[in-house]
């Protein structure tokens, strides 16, 4: 019988221990330098916005003889400067507040309809429609918003007057064009619904199929599938896409002062002409300015900064709070 000699064979390689660390490829430790480097220019860049803002904002404001924040005044040519930001705050809010009643339930529907009730031979091209009006510059929102939605919400206002003047804010006490707060806010609302829109869709899109077709096997609806899986599943998505069109309309500036008859008188009629924003305020006023005028605007500028990182993060801490937000128990 022959006898057999065992082969060599080669050692296993060493399996690394939990404490051990990994070495990597080159392109690894490229791709985490680069996303590092990217997160901290980031945070440089924010940082010097800030710095420069506040920089200019302290020599403005060490030289105003107003209230910076309850002044209904802006002349800063005059001896000596007065100005204040309370009408411009206030007219910020309050047109934003408006097109996000008007924009958010509408975008919603809309992503609903397109992600889960329209064909495939209708949800295609219009999902592509709705992602090229997000495209469209702000100038031709503003002019379509000057020569066609000024003219036709003449009817509306006066419908709003006649049946709702009761409750103040549609109570029109003047006469005039249209070009007021609430029309502001209606065109604001037009422009920002294709973001939500897209965005919500998306998320809509990323619904785990088997928790759809679960619900559907105990007996839901249709509706009831979107209200039980949908749209829990989709809220930080929402509430994402809500602030990004949020942040657009706060910092819109063309477009405003296309429709917009500024004054420095606080209203809360809506349908009355005039009031003013942060930023169509900087856009009618910084080329004629002088030196301390655009500090003074670049101090405004300041309080719209600091007010969208106000937005963004009590939007982030709502999202944190809430675990089935976040999608922490997915």
């Amino acid at each position: 019988m022959a006898s057999t000699t065992p082969t060599d064979t080669p050692p296993a390689p060493p399996v690394p221990g939990p404490g051990s660390r990994s070495t990597g490829r080159l392109g690894d430790k490229v791709f985490l330098g680069l996303s590092k480097g990217s997160g901290i220019l980031l945070l440089v860049i924010m940082a010097s916005i800030a710095v420069f803002l506040s920089y200019r904002s302290v020599i403005a404001l060490s030289d105003n003889e107003g209230d910076f924040l309850t002044t209904f005044e802006w002349n800063t040519a005059g001896d000596p400067p007065v100005f204040g930001i309370a009408v411009l705050l206030f007219g910020t809010i309050v047109s934003s507040i408006v097109a996000m009643v008007i924009a958010v339930p509408i975008a919603v529907g809309i992503a609903l309809f397109i992600s889960h009730y329209a064909p495939r031979k209708v949800a295609a091209p219009l999902a592509y429609v709705v992602d090229l009006l997000a495209a469209v510059p702000s100038i031709i929102y503003g002019i379509w918003g000057a020569l066609v939605l000024v003219p036709y919400l003449e009817g509306l206002n006066s419908w709003l007057d006649e049946f709702f003047g009761w409750t103040y804010v549609f109570e029109k006490t003047e006469v005039g064009i249209p070009r007021s707060l609430f029309t502001v806010g209606i065109l604001l609302a037009i422009m920002i619904l294709p973001i939500v829109t897209s965005v919500s869709r998306e998320v809509f899109l990323q619904v785990p199929k088997m928790n759809e077709e679960a619900a559907l096997a105990l007996g839901a609806t249709r509706w009831e599938v979107i209200r039980l899986s949908v749209l829990p599943f989709g809220r930080s998505g929402i509430i994402s896409a809500s602030m990004l069109g949020l942040g657009r309309a706060l910092g819109e500036t063309m477009a405003v002062a296309t429709v917009l008859s500024p004054n420095f008188l606080i209203s809360l009629h809506l349908l009355n002409p005039g009031g003013g924003t942060f930023a169509q305020n900087i856009a009618a006023k910084f080329g004629e300015a002088n030196e301390f005028g655009r500090d003074a605007l670049i101090a405004s500028g300041l309080v719209l900064f600091i007010l969208t990182l106000l937005v963004n993060g009590a939007a982030r801490l709502i999202i944190a709070r809430r675990k089935e937000y976040s999608g922490a128990n997915a």
